[in-house]
């Protein structure tokens, strides 16, 4: 009788578990399918996007190139000056001009900031193909962002870096992140989203930390699957 209870105990808590699962795959799911599908988000391997950042009344333009999992350049123009940061693989450089205290030629990028700047090779976020990327999910529960109802997933990389994505319960879209950023929790709110060759992406990024303030990004172009010269990615000799 005391089997037959503990066995019964166990099929609740295994399917307690396999529910849970499938709840948190299928939110995935949908998320992946409001994104575009995952044979669009799969069949992008450059990604070239044109922003504006607004931070303390200043417009600050940068362009950045990314090929999947591979390659970062972002270029800035602060006050008529030019910045330059670029991950290749596991290293990275950069070009800081002497107002943001570099010399204006190309140098190593700290360990630490090429780490920071690694999520970045993914344009989709740490949900897509979660699985095979070894990270895991877990279903906090539902709550309201900005009024509106959201689901909290907390994702735990392998890695072990933690975001917490929370996904809008209507359009299964990203509506705020959470994370560590320069060792200070930052959020990103994202909202605005705009059809790519039948991919959605954000078009406005606010962004809160405690280093940085407030920054709000503007998309004003993107290309997929764009020509892409792998020179752009090469540091320059001094």
């Amino acid at each position: 009788m005391k089997s037959a209870k503990i066995l019964a105990s166990a099929l609740v808590v295994f399917v307690s578990i396999s529910t849970y699962a499938q709840t948190v795959d299928e939110i995935v799911d949908k998320h992946i399918a409001a994104l575009g599908g995952m044979d669009k988000l799969s069949a992008v391997k450059t990604l070239y996007t044109e922003r504006s950042l607004s931070v303390q009344g200043m417009e600050i333009p940068s362009k950045s190139t990314v090929v999947v999992g591979k390659s970062l350049r972002t270029e800035s123009s602060v006050m008529g000056n030019s910045m330059v940061q670029v991950v290749d693989g596991s290293s990275g450089w950069m070009i800081r001009p002497a107002m943001m205290g570099g010399s204006g030629d190309p140098e190593d990028m700290p360990a630490d900031q090429v780490k920071q700047q690694l999520s970045q090779l993914d344009p989709f976020g740490p949900l897509v193909n979660y699985k095979s990327k070894g990270n895991t999910v877990e279903l906090v529960g539902k709550e309201k962002v900005d009024g509106k109802d959201a689901y909290h997933l907390k994702v735990t990389t392998k890695e072990g870096q933690t975001v917490d994505e929370f996904l809008d319960a209507t359009t299964y879209l990203t509506s705020k992140i959470k994370m560590m950023m320069n060792g200070q929790t930052g959020e990103i709110s994202l909202s605005n989203y705009k059809d790519v060759d039948g991919i959605k992406f954000a078009n406005t990024m606010e962004m809160t930390s405690g280093q940085a303030g407030n920054l709000t990004f503007t998309t004003e172009k993107v290309t997929v699957n764009g020509k892409v010269d792998d020179a752009i990615f090469k540091k320059p000799a001094k």
